[in-house]
């Protein structure tokens, strides 16, 4: 079976962002290379979870090389997207398993994104060790469709931030109950069922 790949070597632009209403959003990676363009759709912790295991990639190279100059330690100031998604999105399809690999080679992130599939994914970590080159989530995926990302280091840390601001922008969370809270409020089981309003 052939599989259809989404290759974006030097992107233009990789974002995380979504569309609607807090509460409704849907959320989309969108990557842009001159006039190509492909989104994907995803769930909400599947964003934070990616962002956060993008700055523990770095952090883990920056380590295994002993702060080497190429990997920012933070996001670099004037590195950074606050545009919206490029328009129309047109969801090529859903995500299901995501990779991660630091490539020591290029001094680059990539991402490997696979559709929702009804397979049973197989998962293996590879602890770093202080020789290895590459730090990987190697993971056994059977898929039609992928979309792969190679970002330098300091944009990746700047769309792993983006992504977290983006995933906290949502819905206020309840003083009480830490659920998120509506504007019209929502039933909160630290007040017996009562509804709290958004104040």
């Amino acid at each position: 079976m052939s599989i259809v790949v989404h290759n974006f070597e030097q992107p233009d632009r990789f974002v995380a962002g979504t569309v609607g209403q807090p509460g409704q959003r849907t959320f989309f990676l969108q990557a842009r290379e001159g006039t190509r363009i492909t989104s994907v759709a995803l769930e909400k912790q599947q964003v934070a979870i990616l962002a956060e295991r993008v700055d523990e990639l770095l952090d883990e190279a920056l380590r295994q090389t002993g702060g080497d100059p190429v990997i920012p330690a933070v996001a670099p100031a004037g590195v950074g997207d606050k545009e919206p998604l490029d328009q129309p999105i047109v969801e090529e399809f859903r995500v299901g398993t995501i990779t991660l690999t630091w490539d020591s080679g290029s001094d680059r992130v990539i991402i490997e994104m696979f559709p929702v599939t009804d397979e049973e994914v197989v998962v293996s970590v590879d602890e770093g060790e202080e020789e290895q080159e590459e730090t990987t989530l190697e993971v056994e995926v059977e898929a039609s469709e992928v979309l792969i990302v190679k970002l330098d280091p300091g944009y990746a840390r700047a769309f792993a931030r983006r992504a977290l601001s983006v995933v906290s922008a949502g819905r206020a969370p309840c003083p009480f109950c830490g659920g998120p809270l509506d504007p019209e409020g929502h039933l909160c089981p630290r007040a017996n069922g009562f509804r709290r309003i958004a104040g």
